[in-house]
């Protein structure tokens, strides 16, 4: 196995809709990854092939750790807990650390996210990007090596997407950790990506860094670039 994640010829269908219709990539590690392509395309489902949420019905996944975070779209927060709980919390069900441990890598996790001071809030209480910085300490509090990122910044505003963006990158370059990210914003994605993965129909149709995308002669790059050029414009 070269990279941290291994897809080789992955097909998943739902009825008879074919999702993933023989998608083979890798992900090495500690790169930033991130899938774009159009809407129903599978990026979704990819993910939930990752975490191990789904399995392919042929091909194989091969996902070289066990640490592994999930960003989900809401931020999944328990809405009766606060930020601190909501973050200590995979700790509690998970590990036998002392409450004493458990405080020190909370607090760790919350600080690298920006809200330090926010602990004690509720979910309720804050903002949609702070919500999906909970979620983010929630996802490296337990030192996770991967982490699985679905639409971070979906229904957030341009500044503080842009600090959601920046806070993946930092993650990534100060603690080493892999990223895969689900995202629409393509201009986004060129910024931060090491590599992006352009699928369509369920298949890879491009794989590579984000110069060669943008001067990638495959048509389907071509169409899909022009596509959220003319909705940007």
């Amino acid at each position: 196995m070269k990279g941290l994640i291994e897809f080789e010829n992955v097909t998943k269908r739902f009825g008879d809709a074919a999702v993933l219709n023989g998608m083979s990539f890798s992900v090495e590690k500690g790169e930033i990854f991130v899938l774009v392509g159009p809407s129903g395309t599978g990026k979704s489902v990819t993910l939930k092939h990752i975490v191990g949420l789904l399995e392919p019905d042929s091909g194989t996944v091969e996902v070289a750790t066990d640490r592994i975070g999930y960003l989900f779209q809401s931020g999944a927060l328990l809405a009766w807990m606060t930020v601190w709980d909501n973050v200590a919390l995979p700790l509690r069900e998970t590990t036998r650390l002392s409450e004493a441990e458990i405080a020190a890598k909370v607090d760790a996790a919350l600080e690298a996210v920006g809200l330090s001071d926010d602990g004690e809030k509720y979910p309720a209480e804050i903002s949609g990007g702070m919500q999906k910085r909970a979620g983010l300490a929630r996802s490296i509090v337990c030192d996770a090596e991967l982490i699985l990122y679905d639409e971070p910044t979906s229904g957030l505003d341009p500044v503080t997407s842009l600090a959601i963006n920046r806070l993946i990158v930092r993650l990534n370059r100060t603690r080493g950790i892999t990223s895969v990210v689900v995202t629409h914003d393509l201009a986004a994605a060129l910024s931060f990506a090491d590599r992006l993965l352009l699928i369509c129909a369920g298949k890879a149709v491009f794989c590579g860094a984000p110069h060669d995308f943008l001067v990638s002669e495959n048509e389907m790059v071509r169409s899909f670039v022009a596509a959220m050029k003319g909705e940007t414009e």
